[in-house]
């Protein structure tokens, strides 16, 4: 039913266990629990057949054709019982909504949905409050106090809780917003989007100025030069990929209820626009199931019978939903919103032999997105007549049981359970490591290894080498042209086609496309420019783009930290040799014991006030490889007190791997990445001003919940290298995912 790896998720995250933590269900049963919940909403309506219902449910899902959002798998059948991924949640300008918002999101969190705000309420920093005649902070301030409070709650047990944080570009604060996660350790929980206006995008393209206005007496205060705030919305977006933007004309124009109201924010990833109080349960489609095998195209028919049971599937979720606040429960149920996507996009198209970036991708896109909002739109016209339009939909001209019925999410981890490729996102890469047998191991995309073979040419073990080294196969002769044309990783696509795919999608969307544009490390602020103003001008309604290694780069040399760590040049002949600074009398620092292949393994790493100086060893009684282990830290001492900039030693240590150290529990994957692992914590607490431990020993990595979030480039959990999706990243290999 799912591979090894597939199965590993589920029983980390999904199924369900005791009160000692012992699994209590199989992948089967999962599926049959969500199932059998979602298919009792059939008992609420005439005619309805809850025993057909979940025997199509069951199938459906079982085959990998479609799954509904993580929440759902999760918590259907369970006491917990809330099946909705997406929240938004209204912050007035009084102290009392602010915190009663901060309140709602952890009981929100906790049930493993994401949330939602917009900021813009808020009045501007420096404003009289005259109920106490102080001066207020302003939204800036209190985006901190609530990703303080993300911080402090588990998400359904599962992982941290996202959200998204909008202030619109006329708010009077909007340069400290587009600024304030210059530095990649500040509001980690959020992904900030910038509400953009047409006013605006207009000014920007005149090259005028527009209007700042106060959002509590909607009057204005002042102007800002239009290109030279975007221009600050480029930077940022190009030194980190913070912030994206959200197009708020744009989804007001495709508002279904205006008459409730404007919409101003999206859930965490941007695909769902919602009303203050609104939630919305996810499912998507695995287009990869969805292949005629004998005329090798698109097969409609069953695409069609899968979207009817899907937007069935959907609104019965809305039904049996446990919801987290009575608000909304409510306005919940009175829209009855869903929405159905795709996954499975970037694998349909080489199963076609389509590339990802060619018009014809483009125009199949755009039909089969098509025909999907098309029929969905039909069934929820069917449940309408049978069950009755959604209740807010009353008084208006409305034939509909859903307010809407599609929306394009980035599926990170439902698409692993379901072996297919994430949203209608290309190929993060072809080459990859497998966690299998509780080792980890050189893989290929089986649909490679499978073309490569029929065509009589092997895979070896040094060709995946290559794929892996390279991170394409765009250039590599030995591999037959017409795969090389078809298998395009994201990296192989022009900034241009990765937003005509996204424009081809959203084109036939009811909400929004969940999309992230890579742009190699290479890429100039003027790439960024040009994906920003052609998501505007070919109608999308928001976008976000990640400069491949522009977090991680960054993430140990920021701000004071990275002027500290500026490598010290002096002008001397290129003979000359630079000594080493003296070892100090006296260092602090921290010793680690990790669990290795062949033993355990005692790192030590200190440091002084001019930061980190020297790295000790020491092998436990079972042994391990003491001369390697003090060869290694001495170069590394040697390698701090020389100026060598501590994030490119890390870099070079973490990553190696030793054939002993693979195995269950074991948390790092040789002696020297456990030293990269250990000096990257302690530069953190440094840069940080924290203190990681309260005690000179601790326990083996991964004992207990991580201090830090590693790397933007590698998974804190596993080590592999993630891909950033819809503003998240997302571990192909684990299953875990951070946004924000």
């Amino acid at each position: 039913m799912v591979n090894e790896n597939a199965y590993k998720i589920l029983a980390k995250r999904y199924l369900a266990k005791d009160l000692d933590g012992n699994l209590v269900e199989d992948v089967a049963g999962m599926f049959r629990r969500v199932a059998h919940t979602i298919a009792q909403s059939e008992k609420r309506y005439k005619n309805g057949n809850p025993e057909k219902a979940e025997q199509v449910y069951y199938d459906m899902m079982t085959r990998m054709e479609f799954l509904p959002n993580s929440p759902t798998l999760m918590n259907a059948g369970r006491p917990l019982g809330q099946l909705s991924a997406c929240f938004v949640l209204p912050i007035d300008d009084d102290t009392e909504s602010i915190f009663d918002a901060i309140k709602f999101a952890a009981l929100i969190h906790k049930s493993g949905g994401g949330t939602g705000f917009s900021f813009t309420r808020l009045r501007p920093s420096g404003s009289i409050v005259k109920s106490t005649n102080g001066v207020a902070s302003g939204p800036i301030s209190f985006l901190k106090v609530f990703n303080a409070a993300t911080e402090c709650i588990k998400q359904g047990g599962v992982r941290r809780g996202a959200n998204m944080g909008i202030l619109r570009v006329d708010h009077p604060d909007i340069i400290a917003f587009i600024n304030c996660k210059a530095v990649n350790t500040e509001i980690t929980n959020f992904n900030l989007s910038v509400g953009i206006t047409d006013v605006f995008m207009q000014a920007v393209e005149q090259n005028t100025k527009y209007d700042l206005i106060d959002p509590r007496t909607k009057e204005k205060v002042g102007e800002l030069d239009a290109k030279e705030v975007f221009d600050m919305i480029i930077e940022g977006a190009w030194k980190n990929g913070e912030p994206g933007v959200v197009f708020l004309d744009r989804l007001n124009a495709d508002n279904p209820t205006p008459w409730l109201g404007d919409i101003e924010a999206t859930n965490p990833c941007g695909e769902q626009p919602l009303l203050p109080y609104e939630a919305c349960n996810l499912g998507s489609i695995n287009l990869a199931k969805m292949v005629s095998r004998v005329a090798i195209a698109v097969d409609y028919k069953k695409l069609e019978t899968t979207v009817r049971h899907a937007v069935r599937f959907l609104d019965g979720v809305v039904d049996e939903n446990n919801y987290p606040l009575p608000e909304i429960d409510r306005m919940t149920r009175s829209t009855r919103k869903i929405g159905l996507g795709v996954m499975g996009w970037a694998d349909i198209l080489i199963m076609l032999g389509i590339p990802y970036n060619s018009e014809e991708a483009i125009f199949l896109a755009r039909d089969v997105m098509n025909f999907i909002n098309g029929i969905a739109l039909d069934e929820s016209k069917k449940l309408a007549e049978r069950r009755g339009i959604y209740p807010a939909g009353e008084g208006h001209d409305v034939n509909v049981r859903n307010a809407t019925r599609t929306t394009i999410a980035p599926t990170g981890t439902i698409s692993i359970v379901a072996d297919c490729s994430s949203g209608v996102e290309p190929l993060f890469a072809i080459a990859f490591m497998r966690n299998q047998a509780d080792m980890m191991l050189k893989d290929v995309n089986p649909m490679f290894r499978r073309m490569m073979e029929d065509r009589g040419v092997e895979v070896t073990e040094e060709m995946i080498d290559r794929i892996m080294e390279a991170g394409t196969i765009a250039h590599m002769d030995d591999i037959p042209a017409e795969i090389r044309r078809v298998f395009v990783t994201a990296h192989d696509i022009s900034p241009e086609y990765h937003i005509k795919m996204q424009a081809a999608f959203q084109a036939h969307t009811d909400n929004a496309v969940s999309k992230t544009i890579n742009l190699p490390h290479s890429a100039t602020k003027a790439d960024v420019e040009d994906v920003y103003m052609l998501a505007y001008k070919t109608g999308c309604k928001g976008t976000t783009m990640y400069r491949d290694g522009s977090r991680e780069s960054q993430v140990l040399t920021t701000g004071a930290t990275a002027a500290k760590e500026e490598p010290k040049t002096v002008e001397q002949p290129a003979t000359l040799q630079v000594k080493p600074r003296q070892r100090p009398d006296i260092t602090t620092g921290f010793t680690e014991k990790v669990q290795i292949g062949c033993g355990k393994l005692y790192v030590t790493v200190n440091y002084d006030e001019e930061g980190l100086c020297e790295v000790f060893t020491n092998t436990g009684r079972s042994g391990g490889c003491p001369s390697q282990s003090e060869a290694v830290s001495r170069l590394v001492s040697l390698g701090l007190r020389s100026n060598i900039q501590p994030a490119a030693i890390i870099d070079q240590l973490k990553g190696i791997r030793c054939p002993s150290t693979t195995g269950k529990g074991l948390k790092c994957t040789s002696c020297p990445d456990a030293i990269g692992r250990l000096l990257e914590k302690v530069l953190k607490q440094q840069q940080q001003k924290e203190i990681i431990y309260d005690k000179v020993e601790v326990t083996t990595f991964g004992d207990s919940e991580p201090k830090f979030i590693d790397g933007e480039g590698h998974c804190p959990e596993c080590s592999e290298v993630v891909e950033h999706e819809g503003g998240c990243m997302v571990c192909r290999n684990c299953g875990y995912s951070k946004c924000g």
